[in-house]
């Protein structure tokens, strides 16, 4: 395999999670930012979560998450809670539209590939973690922050 063909299997990934996104934004009328942050709640107790625990799980800015709570708020999916023991703290929530919304929408490639990667010897899984970090290092790319999850959101403002 020379360098061409591995720029050829790297295009191939991103346009897939791009496709993926589209499809997702298309038949569902959700962004994959706004589906992982249901699935989120869904795994929370109680189904609710701080602001902040949302944009630690899925490391994006406040600002980011503020625009995504916002509006996923507007289309019912979730609603904003305060805390009855200090005012000053919200919760999200996730609401039985956003739960059914969840329920009807396909399971997302990270989360194949995450249990594809389970069925995988770890010596296979160890293999393909030192050639992704060697990738990484030889495209001198090893300081640029990455949320677990790529968004079409990030790779547009990256264009």
């Amino acid at each position: 395999m020379d360098s061409t063909s591995i720029l050829i299997n790297i295009r191939k990934i991103l346009r897939s999670v791009n496709l993926e996104s589209k499809r997702i934004q298309k038949e569902y009328g959700i962004s994959i930012p706004q589906l992982l942050t249901l699935s989120y709640l869904n795994t929370q107790p109680e189904f609710k979560a701080t602001h902040k625990q949302v944009s630690s799980y899925l490391n994006l800015n406040s600002s980011t998450i503020s625009g995504i709570i916002s509006r996923m708020e507007k289309k019912s999916w979730i609603a904003r809670i305060p805390d009855p023991k200090d005012r000053r703290i919200s919760y999200i929530t996730l609401t039985a539209f956003g739960q059914k919304l969840l329920s009807e929408t396909p399971q997302l490639m990270h989360e194949q590939l995450a249990a594809k990667l389970e069925k995988t010897s770890p010596e296979k899984v160890k293999e393909l973690e030192s050639a992704f970090e060697l990738l990484i290092e030889f495209m001198g790319i090893k300081d640029v922050d990455a949320s677990p999850l790529i968004t079409v959101e990030e790779i547009n403002s990256d264009i």
